[in-house]
C-alpha cells in the first residue's frame, strides 16, 4: 500500500503521469508471490479508483461489431454448462461451497493463478475436482457477475456466444475476461467496446426473461449519457435500448429508478426474475430506507408493462433482513438482500445473514421453486464478511448455458373449473427439430403421473389437453421434451420432483370469466391496451364505453384463449369502461387513457 499511496500523491502534485500512477496503483492489486494475498475490492469503485477514473482508457480503438443476424439472450433459469467464478482467497470459504453445489450440477470454472493452492484446498475440504476446469488468468476482484460475459443465442437455439460490455470499473484484468472465457471454450464473443457501440454495462444491474424483455436500473442511462467519466460515446435511451437489442436481442429494455442507499445501484441487490412473469422483490417495513422506492418502481413496472404472456407480473415480497441490531442500510446496516440469488440448472443458491431471519426465507423460495436445491451460503460473519463490501452470491458468480439449448416456454395454469378440459400449451425449440413432448400431470398425494401427448400445431407450437377432475383438487404436471438428436429437457427443469401446481375449484362461469379476464395493460395507456383472455370460451362481445356511457367502440371475439390488444383513438381521453359479455355474464374492467 506504501507503493500506492506515493502514486497517488505524486499524482496529485502533478509529479507523475496518470497513465504510471495507474499503472502503480495496478501493482499492489497483483499479487507478488503465491504466498502474498491481494487487495480484496469492494464492488463499488476504491477512492484510488475514484481518482483514476475520468483518465481511465474504456472504450477500444478496435471495432467489434454486433452479431449479424437475431440473437437471444438467455434467461438465468435456463439449463447452464459452465459455472464461473474468480477464487479471492478472503472468501475461500464461501466459494468453497459454491463449487459443491455448482459441481454437482454442471461444470466450473475457477479464475486462479495459483490451482495448486486452490486445488489442495478444495481436496482438503472433501470436494471432487473431477468437474473443475481451473483457469490460469490473472484478475481485479471477485465480482464476476458484473464483468462477466453474457450467454446469447443465433435464431433462438442456434450458435453459443458471448455479450461483453464495457465493465465500469478501472479494472483491466476483470474487463477482458469474457474473452479469456470465449477462447477457452471456442465460441464466439461479441464486445460493446468500440465506435458508437461503446456501451458501459454491469451484470448486476441486468435481468433477463430470455424472451426479449430485460430489467435495469437508470445506472446504465446514467453511465452513458453526455459527460460520462468513461470517456465513451454520449447515448440517449433509445441508443441504448438499439445496441441491446443488437448485440442480445432485446426488445424491451425496462429500466426502474435508482435506489438512495443501495450505492451500486444494481438490480440484483433488490429483485429477481424467478420465471417469465414471476419477479421476487425485497420488501422493508412501512417507510424505511429504499422500501418506498423498490414499491414505486414496482407499482411503475406493473402499471406500463407486462409479462411476455400478456399478463401482469406476479410479485412475490420477500423481507430484506436488518443487522441483528435492527439496522436497515438508513441506519448504517449494510445492504442486505435475499434475492441476490442464483440459478444452477435444478440449484438456486440464496445468499444467508443468521438462523432467525434466514429460516422464512429458504422455505419460501422451497414453495416457489418446489423439486429445486434450495442452498443458503452465510456471506455476513467476521471470518468473510461478503455483504460489507456490497455484493453478496449472485454478485460472485456467473453462468454459461448450454450449447445447442433445449428450450421450452410455458404459460403456467394456475386455475381450472372442475370437469373442464385445459389446453397446455408451450414453445419448444432446438436447433436439430423437436421429435415429441407430453404433458406429465397427477392429483396431489399421488405417486405416479400420468403422460398426455402433446402434439405440434404450428411451427415450435405444442398443445394438449387434460381432463380436469370432476371434484376439487390439486394437479401437478410438467412437460417433457425429447430433440430429434436425442437430447431430453423437461420444464420446470427439476421435472419430476419440481412442477407446477393447478388448482381445480367449482366456480361459477361469472367466477370463472372474472379469474380468467386479465386486467388492462399497460394502464394508464396512451394508443393501446390489452387483455389476457386465457380460455374463456367465446363468443364474446368486448365493448368501450367512456365515463358518460356512450358507446365508443364493439366488436364480437369467437374464441377467448389468449391475447387481445385494442387501439384507442386519440379523442378517446380520461376513464373508459371496457365491458365483456358472453355466456359466463359481463365483466367490466377500468382503463386511463391519457
Amino acid at each position: 500500500m506504501i507503493i500506492f499511496a506515493i502514486a497517488i500523491k505524486l499524482l496529485k502534485m502533478k509529479y507523475l503521469p496518470l497513465k504510471l500512477a495507474f499503472i502503480l496503483a495496478l501493482f499492489i492489486n497483483l499479487p507478488l508471490t503465491y504466498s502474498q494475498e491481494r487487495e480484496v475490492l469492494p464492488k463499488g469503485l476504491t477512492e484510488a479508483e475514484k481518482v483514476i477514473l475520468s483518465e481511465y482508457q474504456f472504450v477500444n480503438r478496435v471495432v467489434s461489431d454486433p452479431p449479424t443476424g437475431p440473437v437471444r439472450a438467455a434467461a438465468e433459469w435456463e439449463e447452464v454448462e459452465y459455472l464461473v467464478i474468480t477464487w479471492v482467497p478472503s472468501f475461500q470459504n464461501i466459494l468453497r461451497q459454491i463449487v459443491e453445489v455448482g459441481i454437482t450440477e454442471c461444470k466450473v470454472i475457477i479464475t486462479t493463478q495459483n490451482q495448486s493452492s486452490v486445488a489442495s484446498y478444495l481436496t482438503s475440504q472433501g470436494v471432487d475436482l473431477t468437474n473443475v476446469i481451473f483457469m490460469n488468468e490473472p484478475y481485479n476482484s471477485i465480482w464476476i457477475r458484473d464483468y462477466g460475459g453474457n450467454t446469447i443465442y443465433s435464431d433462438d437455439v442456434g450458435e453459443r456466444a458471448y455479450t461483453d460490455w464495457i465493465y465500469n470499473r478501472p479494472r483491466p484484468f476483470d474487463d477482458v475476461m469474457p474473452s479469456a472465457h470465449a477462447n477457452m471454450l471456442g465460441f464466439p464473443i461479441y464486445v460493446t467496446n468500440s465506435g458508437t457501440n461503446d456501451l458501459v454495462n454491469t451484470g448486476g444491474n441486468y435481468m433477463s426473461d430470455g424472451l426479449g424483455n430485460a430489467f435495469a436500473s437508470k445506472l446504465v442511462l446514467d453511465e452513458n449519457a453526455p459527460g460520462n467519466p468513461y470517456g465513451v460515446t454520449p447515448k440517449t435511451e433509445s441508443d441504448i435500448d438499439a445496441i441491446m437489442n443488437a448485440y442480445m436481442g432485446i426488445e424491451n429494455y425496462i429500466k426502474m429508478e435508482t435506489l438512495q442507499y443501495d450505492q451500486i445501484h444494481h438490480i440484483d441487490m433488490h429483485m429477481k426474475l424467478l420465471d417469465e412473469e414471476t419477479l421476487l422483490v425485497s420488501k422493508y417495513p412501512e417507510g424505511v430506507a429504499d422500501g418506498p422506492q423498490i414499491e414505486d418502481n414496482i407499482d411503475y413496472v406493473l402499471s406500463n408493462f407486462s409479462s411476455v404472456f400478456g399478463t401482469p407480473y406476479d410479485v412475490v415480497w420477500i423481507d430484506a433482513p436488518p443487522s441483528a441490531g435492527g439496522n436497515y442500510p438508513d441506519t448504517g446496516g449494510y445492504y442486505r438482500t435475499f434475492s441476490n440469488s442464483v440459478f444452477v440448472n435444478g440449484s438456486v443458491i440464496v445468499p444467508t445473514y443468521r438462523p432467525e431471519v434466514d429460516g422464512p426465507a429458504l422455505d419460501l423460495y422451497q414453495d416457489m421453486l418446489p423439486g429445486y436445491n434450495i442452498v443458503g451460503i452465510d456471506v455476513d460473519n467476521p471470518g468473510e464478511n461478503l455483504i460489507s463490501l456490497y455484493g453478496a452470491i449472485h454478485c460472485i458468480v456467473h453462468t454459461i448455458g448450454v450449447d445447442e439449448p433445449l428450450w421450452i416456454v410455458h404459460q403456467p395454469i394456475d386455475e381450472a373449473n372442475t370437469s373442464s378440459n385445459v389446453a397446455v400449451d408451450a414453445m419448444i425449440k432446438h436447433i436439430s427439430g423437436v421429435s415429441n413432448a407430453s404433458v406429465f400431470w397427477r392429483e396431489e398425494g399421488d405417486t405416479n403421473y400420468s403422460e398426455v401427448p402433446m402434439s405440434l400445431v404450428s411451427g415450435d407450437d405444442w398443445s394438449a389437453d387434460l381432463s380436469i377432475p370432476a371434484t376439487p383438487t390439486k394437479i401437478e404436471y410438467y412437460i417433457e421434451a425429447e430433440a430429434n438428436s436425442g437430447k431430453v429437457l423437461s420444464r420446470p427443469i427439476v421435472a419430476p420432483e419440481g412442477y407446477w401446481t393447478i388448482n381445480v375449484e367449482t366456480l361459477s362461469t361469472e367466477d370463472w370469466a372474472i379469474n380468467n379476464i386479465s386486467e388492462p395493460y399497460p394502464n394508464p395507456t396512451r394508443d393501446q391496451v390489452s387483455f389476457n383472455l386465457n380460455q374463456i370460451e367465446g363468443p364474446i362481445q368486448l365493448s368501450i364505453y367512456s365515463i358518460l356511457g356512450q358507446q365508443l367502440y364493439t366488436r364480437t371475439i369467437d374464441h377467448g384463449d389468449g391475447v387481445v390488444t385494442l387501439d384507442l383513438q386519440n379523442n378517446w381521453n380520461g376513464t373508459l369502461f371496457v365491458v365483456f359479455e358472453g355466456a359466463f355474464g359481463k365483466i367490466n374492467k377500468k382503463v386511463v387513457k391519457y
